[in-house]
């Protein structure tokens, strides 16, 4: 055989493997969820029709010609019986783009689509795209909100950007319409997300106002506001706080929405990210709050610390040390499956319950932000607990 054909072979051979290679539990264990051993998505799911030329004239050694180099925070959606994830594909280019994963499984068997997603090119400014959270709304279109990136020309510094709320809607996953960007008194906003009812007969938006692209400044957590039309999205109200950043806890030093906050009888459970700063760098975790079911701008519950940290192997990556979610599954039958991205590189799945997440959500006391009292806290447990074995 030639270079191409035994190339070819060993490639496809290895691609098939991966897809339908069965998942299974970790042995990692607290009681709140499974987290699953193999990612469901990873730069090697991506099909050989992206990155090779299967023309062996004009690519007779096989070679990847527009290589993949990390798939991660996916948005998430059920739709006809099937589990969809909207992934941030990046290339080796170091550019983003969206491509759709399917399977009839929560926790394999996921398999892109032939085609990326094409969105419409409305922003002539933009330059890259980024981490979709997908909005079942009950105005019946799914909404696609995402980060809009472009250069910030007021700046020399090639580094410098500029971040804004992209949104598209579609019914399909293949047909979208681009809306235009958000707009909020803020300069920049990331990791904004829909709310899935109306609120005052109005959409309503968790935003994350901020000053300069990395960096929030004067911006204080995940806010709440309202727009009249969606169609010319705009906050019309103050961006209330609903999750503060605080001192010295998992959000210090910024904290953004996640999945799209999921209804229970109790309120609703919003699974967001929180990033402190260490000796090593920025630690981005997944924590969990909840807000009442009628005002959701009003935070309810807030149980302490975090609820996914990046585990093991999940550690390392393109930026290591991180675990983003931006996609959650909801099932009729009450089971939840929350996609989440480690250290920028692939995506995972943990599997829970509603019953479990609210267990979690509602009875799992909050941070009392000092170590004295977290001491206290935690003796409380102790002796509690003595007492309950009798001794």
């Amino acid at each position: 055989m030639s270079n191409f054909t035994e190339n070819k072979a060993r490639a496809e051979a290895r691609y098939e493997a991966l897809i339908t290679r069965k998942n299974r539990v970790s042995e990692c264990y607290n009681g709140i969820y499974d987290r699953y051993e193999y990612p469901v998505l990873t730069a090697d799911h991506a099909p050989i029709i992206w990155k090779y030329d299967l023309n062996p004239e004009t690519n007779p050694y096989f070679m990847e010609r527009l290589g993949i180099n990390a798939v991660l925070n996916s948005g998430a959606i059920f739709l006809n019986g099937k589990y969809y994830l909207v992934a941030r594909v990046e290339g080796n280019d170091r550019k983003s783009f969206f491509a759709v994963a399917e399977s009839d499984s929560p926790v394999d068997g996921f398999r892109f689509w032939d085609f990326p997603v094409e969105l419409p090119d409305t922003q002539p400014e933009e330059t890259n795209v980024y981490d979709m959270r997908l909005t079942q709304h009950e105005d019946g279109w799914i909404y696609g909100v995402f980060c809009s990136e472009s250069k910030d020309t007021s700046n020399p510094d090639l580094s410098a950007a500029t971040a804004q709320a992209g949104i598209v809607r579609t019914k399909d996953l293949k047909t979208w319409e681009r809306l235009p960007n958000l707009k909020s008194r803020s300069p920049q906003q990331r990791n904004v997300v829909l709310h899935p009812e109306f609120v005052d007969g109005k959409y309503a938006f968790y935003t994350r106002p901020q000053d300069d692209f990395i960096q929030t400044g004067s911006g204080g957590g995940v806010c709440f506001g309202l727009c009249e039309d969606i169609t010319n999205p705009v906050i019309c109200t103050e961006e209330v706080v609903v999750s503060p950043r605080q001192y010295h806890t998992i959000t210090e030093v910024k904290n953004g929405a996640g999945a799209v906050p999921i209804k229970t009888p109790k309120g609703w459970i919003h699974i967001a990210h929180g990033v402190r700063n260490t000796a090593a760098g920025l630690r981005y975790v997944i924590y969990v709050f909840a807000t009442d079911l009628n005002d959701p701008s009003k935070l309810i519950a807030s149980p302490s610390g975090l609820f996914i940290a990046p585990h093991g192997g999940e550690r390392v990556g393109d930026v290591s040390n991180v675990c983003f979610t931006n996609g959650a599954v909801v099932r009729e039958n009450g089971d939840v499956y929350i996609y989440y991205a480690s250290s920028d590189t692939r995506v995972h799945v943990a599997a829970t319950t509603l019953d479990k997440l609210m267990d979690y959500t509602f009875n799992t006391p909050s941070d009392p932000l000092r170590s004295v009292d977290c001491v206290k806290q935690r003796c409380e447990l102790i002796r509690n607990n003595l007492k309950y074995l009798g001794k």
